[in-house]
């Protein structure tokens, strides 16, 4: 935000339009959704907000210069921004272990590297350190998940997806 981070216009503008679209998806599926995971999310929505509510107070109230405003928001973007690029690592760790990418999928790869580049590269252009090294990491990230499904998309077998079936799902014969 502006009192944040003077000339963020740009970054304001394309992360509100994530918020909003992340907020029809939340909806979407608590529409959708069972009792306990409405709850679940319920739950995990207010310790956001919670979350955000603090570090909006302790921003305002206690640091009264943009600059150590956007210093203390950047630290804590950084932070949020690398595990969301490094999320991926537990199914990066299946793939190479089973030589099989069948649970990793190649279109949210694809945006992950796409998206740690053109932020990587806006972040370059302004030299803005809050969003260079995370994005860059994520660069990283989604370069290596590409080069992983690139090297075991052939020893992936498919036609196992048969037997993943929960044991429930088990059909009865005609007897």
């Amino acid at each position: 935000m502006p009192f944040v981070h003077p000339d963020s216009i740009l970054v304001v503008s394309i992360n509100g339009a994530g918020v909003v679209i992340e907020l029809v998806y939340i909806l979407i599926f608590l529409i959708f959704s069972l009792g306990s995971q409405r709850l679940t999310i319920f739950k995990a929505l207010v310790v956001e907000v919670i979350f955000f509510v603090i570090v909006v107070l302790v921003t305002m109230y206690i640091f009264h210069t943009t600059r150590h405003r956007s210093l203390v928001v950047g630290i804590i973007c950084i932070i949020f921004n690398i595990l969301m690029y490094l999320s991926p690592l537990t199914v990066m760790r299946m793939v190479i272990k089973t030589k099989s990418v069948k649970y990793m999928p190649f279109y949210l790869s694809l945006a992950n590297f796409f998206n740690g580049v053109v932020w990587l590269v806006y972040s370059l252009l302004k030299f803005d350190a809050n969003i260079l090294l995370p994005n860059g990491l994520g660069t990283i990230s989604g370069a290596v998940q590409l080069i992983l499904y690139a090297t075991f998309y052939r020893t992936t077998r498919w036609e196992d997806d048969e037997n993943d079936r929960p044991r429930s799902e088990i059909q009865v014969s005609n007897v």
